[in-house]
């Protein structure tokens, strides 16, 4: 295997003990690969308890090759995030399949989690696309009606589905990111597809490929240039698979034309999945890495991982936008992976609490160093954002000390802001800033004193005769009023969007959305503070608070000059006391927060008749992320935005945050997006 570039090809055949490739019935003698890839280990296909996990997803293009939607089942690495740079292995289907095919008996998800987990992969994107480019052949029909479908597939995938992956997900562009792999029919479409366009593809596989793969003749025309382009070109069929001459043909044309390659034997491989799980298990291991990282590995020699994380070793980070004073840790590098350290000579076990959004469940252990420190850096790279976390020592939680505390999960809890590559619309400029005040009042409804935190435009003390409109900003659950200008850097999204002239100059009030009434007694949560009932918070808001800020501030007290949105359990706040006083307010924003409703009941059947709807209220936006918890929230909003959409309604907006879940950044992006279309000269 001499140059930069590696062709592999994988075939089922004997291996004899010497190394050398015993064909049977006058087969040539052919270079001995098992030693190269030995079986996997046991239980690599299995789903393991205790790590991070990817994501399977079904989505839909637009394909102009076919004339209508397609689907592809896509996979995410763990610690996915949309700040990165993923290359892309597109991973075909056999001919009795479909996109589903390898999910329902390959477990490529699990294979690939478990090889992410043992630091043998590099992280990429998979697809799983549906090879039969055709509106109505299915794996059902006869062979010869599905061969003219595989083959339209080949402009299926580069004119509609590749462009829709690098459109869609955060991931590398150039030839030299992108695979093809598959098995049978889909090894055989990956040589045609991938050898006939090397501009396109730099890693190529076939799986026991099917008799569809074109004459050897005609897959590498011009050798010199197949030799210089391909980085890895992978093969690969059972000795007991009846398609065993197809690689075994492709295998002796590059030894003719003396393209470097290896070649893959199977010893009792047959046609089925124990054969292309193997060989995905190996394959996945060799792509997007650097040639010196592509040569099979012997026991003498340090792992792909290894080098990768000596590499990263030498990035010793930067202290986190959200540590204290000088403090040094928690680091953040440059791959967005984050460094922890915690000096605790007399502990036994330390770890990071993750359940909080830093990572998947499960915390990370700390390894104990010289004098006690205790010292971990993030398996993965963490998603951009704002994340709540903390130190478990000997099962004690505790925030570091390291960094700045937030009041965010029912109590001041440890948080880290990871950057997001090119993203500073909520970070402070060089422009006029507004203020954040704290306000103390006295709410009948609670017979107590509250505070409210009031955001004031740069402007509001140039010209005190001018009024403003009015936004009331709610936080979520475990969350208190400081949310949105500690975590959420509300303050800065308004002063650029102001300074930008993209937004109007507004206030901003931001309450506590727990209440109880006088002489009634809070209702306990687990998660933090009290609630009490929602309708003592609405009462608070119409009867206490807004008299209050419109008696206090120079505000415009129309309900055409009145806002309100909030997220998660604001969210819900916002919607009930908005849809509840369509007199007081224009406009209502849900961040993910929307719950399932009846649109012909809900909110005294306000939804019923959408254009009816249009003429009482300005603006219902609709904002979440795409995963995690904001998975169904999105499915929720997207479902009325279409029914009132489809019923006439020309006011209500969806927007989404893709690929980020019930987060802040998610949250900073909706109030980003929903400030700009407030209070605005009616069309």
């Amino acid at each position: 295997m001499n140059g930069r570039n590696l062709v592999l090809v994988s075939c089922a055949a004997l291996v004899s003990m010497t190394g050398s490739l015993l064909a049977q019935s006058g087969q040539p003698k052919t270079e001995a690969t098992a030693g190269k890839f030995a079986a996997p280990p046991q239980d690599y296909d299995k789903k393991r308890d205790g790590i991070e996990r990817g994501k399977l997803e079904t989505v839909e293009y637009d394909s102009t090759t076919v004339g209508v939607k397609r689907e592809a089942q896509v996979y995410t690495p763990p610690g996915f995030t949309k700040g990165g740079k993923y290359p892309v292995l597109y991973l075909l289907h056999g001919i009795g399949g479909d996109e589903t095919e390898w999910a329902r008996g390959g477990a490529p998800n699990v294979i690939l989690d478990n090889l992410y987990a043992d630091k043998k992969l590099e992280p990429m994107v998979v697809v799983l696309p549906n090879g039969r480019a055709s509106k109505d052949v299915t794996a059902r029909d006869p062979i010869p009606k599905q061969s003219p479908a595989f083959a339209a597939f080949e402009k299926d995938l580069l004119v509609d589905l590749i462009p829709f992956v690098e459109k869609t997900y955060p991931v590398k562009a150039d030839r030299e990111g992108r695979a093809i792999a598959g098995l049978s029919m889909g090894g055989g479409q990956s040589l045609n597809f991938g050898l006939g366009n090397l501009d396109t593809f730099a890693w190529v596989g076939g799986f026991s490929s099917a008799p569809n793969t074109r004459k050897p003749e005609d897959l590498i025309n011009d050798p010199a240039a197949a030799t210089k382009k391909l980085r890895l070109l992978y093969v690969a069929c059972g000795d007991k698979d009846g398609l065993m001459r197809i690689s075994e043909g492709v295998h002796k044309l590059l030894d003719e034309k003396k393209v470097p390659h290896e070649y893959r034997v199977i010893p009792g491989g047959a046609h089925d999945f124990k054969v292309w799980k193997s060989d995905l298990y190996h394959f996945a291991q060799l792509i997007f890495r650097e040639q010196a990282k592509t040569a099979p590995l012997n026991k003498d020699e340090p792992k792909p991982a290894e080098k990768k994380d000596t590499a990263k070793a030498a990035d010793e980070g930067k202290p986190a936008a959200t540590n204290t004073g000088n403090a040094q840790y928690p680091r953040v590098h440059a791959d967005g992976r984050a460094t922890f350290r915690l000096k605790a000579p007399d502990a036994n076990k330390v770890q990071v609490f993750t359940n909080y959004g830093l990572g998947v469940p499960g915390h990370w252990d700390m390894k104990k160093g010289d004098g006690g420190v205790w010292t971990l850096t993030s398996p993965t790279a963490i998603v951009p954002g704002f994340h709540y976390y903390a130190f478990l020592v000997d099962g004690v939680q505790m925030n570091d000390p390291g960094s700045d505390t937030f009041f965010g999960t029912g109590k001041p809890t440890s948080g880290i802001e990871i950057p997001d590559k090119g993203v500073d619309f909520f970070t402070i400029k060089d422009v006029p800033h507004g203020e954040l005040r704290s306000r103390w009042y006295k709410s009948a409804v609670t017979g107590k004193q509250r505070n409210v935190m009031v955001y004031t435009p740069p402007d509001y003390d140039a010209d005190l005769k001018k009024r403003y409109p009015v936004l009331y900003l709610q936080h979520g659950g475990g969350e208190d009023e400081t949310g949105w200008g500690k975590q959420g850097h509300m303050n800065f999204i308004l002063d650029n969007l102001i300074a930008e002239k993209k937004a109007v100059s507004m206030v901003v009030i931001m309450e506590k959305g727990y209440a109880t009434r006088a002489n009634a007694s809070a209702t306990p949560q687990p998660a933090g503070p009290g609630r009490g009932d929602g309708g003592a918070f609405e009462d608070v808001v119409m009867k206490d608070l807004i008299p209050m800020i419109d008696s206090t501030y120079r505000t415009l007290t129309d309900r055409d000059n009145r806002a309100i949105s909030g997220l998660s359990m604001g969210s819900g706040q916002a919607m009930q006391i908005g849809m509840s006083h369509l007199d007081t307010f224009s406009a209502i924003g849900a961040f993910s927060g929307l719950r399932p409703l009846d649109t012909k009941t809900a909110f005294g059947g306000v939804f019923a008749d959408p254009q009816a709807f249009d003429k009482k209220l300005n603006l219902l936006y609709l904002h979440s992320g795409t995963v995690g918890l904001d998975e169904g929230i999105h499915k929720t909003a997207a479902s009325l935005y279409g029914t009132l959409q489809q019923g006439g309604s020309k006011n209500v907006v969806f927007r989404d945050a893709k690929g980020l879940g019930h987060e802040w950044q998610t949250w900073r992006l909706a109030l980003h997006d929903f400030a700009p279309r407030l209070f605005q000269p009616k069309n």
